[in-house]
């Protein structure tokens, strides 16, 4: 007789929601293509290094303030109407953005670019935490992360052969890749559609008060807002500029320039190989051990990039910092849909969590920025791993999110491996 046990750990990821992890790696591919690329072709316009700065902002900062209609919308028309809408609308910005004719049209179609996107994004996270069965989230989440990753690593690559055909082509390819994930979903999601337009008016709906009274909510909107500030703001600002600056005149094997791009690629290395590995653990463990390991080991790394004597060193912690992201983000996305719950309507709790999360991306950058000029590097990163360590103090004092007869049915599956949290 086949136990409980046997079927979850036997159960595969539904296909629906294969096909939102499909999307995602053709989204992420887009995204690497132009994302190197786009400040450069915003300086050929003339304009200074802060306006440049502007374009890559705008896009973040629409997000931040759309995010709210985005849930809305969501509860209202469901998630995938938003998610398509939302991909071209992106489309079309990265059309017009090809041909803009002026830095100000630039700036614009890189904003309406930036409401597609929180479209797109808050709507995914809400289908996958409403369909997502409990006991898989983890490997679930793991998966659609992982699309995400690994886009990002090949799309740089492809966007490098694109170039040379011409600036506007690697943004019209992405313009088409964004059209074809969203041909993929309207039509390979049409059954799923059909059954949620007749279900969506009896569907209970996660409010934002509802999801606010629970600790673990709280807390993952901390550790959202340390991870945006962290990885997404500092990493890809701050960073950079520490790794072509500090070691001028070292002698290093390679310039101090590339230098930069080595240690984003690190950090990527080290997030995808955890990411890979062992985010579905978080079924078998619970969401706060790996979510409280990670941002530890985040931030110790983080914290101490300022006193890196060597470029060695530098690389070395950002690998560490990559793997210890790779543990946050797959447990703190399961933890939200836990809260949300399965076949539930969350789209507002999602889009406060995203907000939070950009506003981190948005505000790190600025106030380390300022750090630095006054302050020195050092500073900047202690404020950072600082700033994670006061998310882990909020998931220690919060309860665990993973249901518990789910937890016990996906833990028996696990009887031959150490389980972290009995020793928590």
């Amino acid at each position: 007789m086949i136990t409980e046990a046997e079927k979850t750990a036997k159960t595969p990821i539904p296909s629906e929601l294969k096909v939102m992890i499909l999307s995602a790696f053709i989204i992420a591919i887009g995204f690497g293509i132009v994302a190197p690329i786009l400040p450069q072709y915003a300086s050929d316009f003339g304009v200074s290094a802060l306006a440049v700065s502007a374009v890559v902002s705008a896009f973040g900062l629409f997000r931040l303030l759309f995010a709210p209609l985005s849930g809305r919308l969501t509860e209202k028309l469901g998630e995938t109407p938003v998610y398509v809408v939302g991909l071209l609308i992106v489309a079309a910005s990265m059309v017009a953005t090809a041909f803009a004719p002026s830095y100000e049209l630039l700036l614009i179609f890189r904003a309406l670019g930036g409401i597609g996107s929180t479209f797109f994004t808050v709507s995914a996270m809400t289908f996958l935490a409403r369909k997502a069965p409990p006991h898989i989230r983890g490997r679930v989440a793991g998966a659609y992360a992982s699309a995400f990753l690994i886009g990002n690593v090949a799309g740089p690559l492809v966007g490098s052969a694109l170039v040379v055909l011409g600036p506007r082509v690697p943004f019209l390819v992405y313009g088409g890749a964004l059209v074809v994930a969203a041909g993929v979903v309207f039509v390979m999601l049409r059954k799923s559609r059909l059954q949620d337009r007749l279900t969506r008016d009896s569907r209970s709906r996660a409010s934002v008060a509802e999801a606010w009274a629970r600790p673990s909510y709280r807390a993952a909107l901390a550790s959202g807002f340390a991870n945006g500030w962290a990885s997404f703001g500092v990493r890809n600002s701050v960073v950079p500029l520490f790794a072509a600056g500090a070691f001028v005149g070292g002698g290093w094997i390679i310039d101090s320039a590339q230098l930069a791009g080595i240690a984003l690629a690190v950090f990527a290395a080290g997030n995808v190989s955890v990411v890979l590995t062992l985010a579905k653990r978080s079924d078998q463990w619970g969401r706060r051990p790996p979510i409280i390991i990670g941002l530890t080991i985040a931030a110790l790394a983080t914290g101490t990039l300022g006193f890196s004597p060597d470029p060695w060193t530098l690389l070395a912690l950002s690998a560490v910092a990559g793997a210890g992201t790779g543990l946050i983000v797959p447990a703190q996305q399961a933890a939200v849909a836990d809260i949300v719950g399965e076949g539930r309507n969350g789209g507002s709790v999602v889009s406060v969590f995203q907000m939070t999360q950009d506003l981190g991306s948005i505000v790190g950058p600025l106030l380390a920025g300022l750090i630095v000029d006054h302050l020195g590097y050092t500073w900047a990163f202690g404020l950072t791993g600082l700033i994670m360590l006061l998310a882990v103090g909020a998931w220690a004092v919060a309860p665990e999110t993973l249901p518990a007869a789910a937890q016990r049915a996906a833990s028996d599956t696990e009887d031959d491996e150490p389980n972290p949290r009995s020793a928590t």
